[in-house]
């Protein structure tokens, strides 16, 4: 193995370089970075874009830079063995690799948080920035799968030899077969990838869907590319593989809209009039923000041979907002049945025919109680 004699005036001028790389490599990475700078402007959205730029590429834009200064003066330290010099090139490329890729999932990052800052879910009508958010999160999911196997690739090509060159040529000549192979031996994993695929483009579930899973009511709170998270109104969280929303029916309630019906049943004696009923449910529902002004109606539904079935249909903007309509609504109307009609609850009458016993009626309890018995 060949010695390195370095004298201190080498040592130095080694370090020099590399300090000289170092320090250069940040004044491009500063002068790049002020030019996005001023490029963005001045107003709140650039301002915002421009912060964002900052946050996801200001790391792995510094390290490129620094590797490539450093690749650059390489060839001018002196007295460095060509063994050695080509193994400290070999790792510099190697991280200059690994850099670019760091720096490609961040621009994967950046370009998914430019893109749903203009789609706020929180709104709303928030259908169209529910759909471009599902969507956005599988695509970042595929470009960085992308990515790593791109960056894989490039690192066995950065190799100074030519087998493993040709394994990284390889790699990318039998990524259809490789698919084949993995899609027989993990048969669940790529029915659930495939199906992540399918729910991106058709979309029967979105990202802040209300769903029905299992007879657990929540929403979803995170599509992988393998798995749903639905957050259950309990704070629970169920998680359901991707696959069970292409083979099992549920129900979503937030498909086309965010807006839903609901329904209050009251059950009450034959006794109670409706339209008094009807004006009131009105007057509840007029004095409450979680009535979208849609729909409010009451109506006898059903008759039983003791009460009647009072069905009261009223509309809200969202789920929640419905669910805690139809709450107010049966404390309220039971407040104004107690209120006003207060023999217009469920009652189990017993009418006893009047008996005479000898010219005399049998009228205390004590008789009644002999009676039925």
């Amino acid at each position: 193995m060949a010695k390195i004699a370095f004298s201190t005036q080498d040592w130095l001028f080694v370090i020099f370089l590399f300090c000289a790389a170092l320090v250069f490599s940040n004044v491009i990475h500063s002068l790049v970075f002020q030019i996005l700078k001023r490029n963005q402007g001045q107003t709140s959205n650039r301002r915002r874009r421009f912060l964002e730029i900052q946050r996801f590429l200001t790391r792995p834009a510094r390290v490129v830079f620094a590797v490539i200064c450093l690749r650059i003066v390489l060839p001018f330290v002196p007295r460095i063995p060509d063994l050695w010099r080509d193994r400290t090139g070999q790792i510099i490329e190697i991280t200059l690799v690994v850099a670019l890729c760091w720096l490609a999932v961040a621009g994967v990052y950046l370009f998914e948080a430019i893109t749903l800052r203009r789609f706020d879910v929180t709104v709303k009508d928030n259908l169209r920035a529910r759909r471009v958010h599902t969507q956005m999160h599988f695509i970042r999911r595929m470009l960085i799968g992308g990515v790593v196997v791109l960056g894989a690739v490039g690192m066995l090509w950065s190799f100074h030899d030519m087998t493993l060159w040709k394994w990284g040529t390889g790699l990318l000549a039998s990524a259809g077969l490789a698919s084949l192979v993995l899609a027989a031996a993990a048969k669940s994993t790529a029915s659930n990838v495939l199906a992540g695929l399918q729910i991106a483009m058709s979309e029967p579930i979105r990202i802040d869907d209300v769903v029905v899973v299992e007879g657990e009511w929540g929403r979803i709170e995170e599509i992988t590319s393998t798995y749903v998270v639905v957050k259950i109104w309990d704070e629970r969280r169920l998680v359901v593989p991707l696959s069970y929303f292409i083979e099992h029916p549920f129900q979503n309630w937030t498909r086309k809209r965010a807006d839903i019906l609901g329904t209050a049943f009251l059950y009450v004696d034959y006794m109670v009039p409706v339209d008094p009923m009807r004006e009131e449910l009105a007057r509840i529902v007029r004095e409450t923000q979680l009535w979208d002004g849609r729909v409010c109606v009451l109506q006898v539904t059903n008759l039983t041979e003791r009460t009647m079935e009072i069905r009261c249909l009223v509309s809200s903007s969202g789920s929640a907002e419905n669910f805690d309509l139809r709450c107010l609504v049966r404390e309220k109307m039971i407040e104004f049945l107690r209120r006003e009609y207060p023999a217009a609850l469920p009652t189990l009458r017993i009418e006893m025919p009047e008996f005479r016993d000898q010219g005399a009626g049998i009228r205390d309890q004590e008789s009644v109680r002999n009676l039925l018995s």
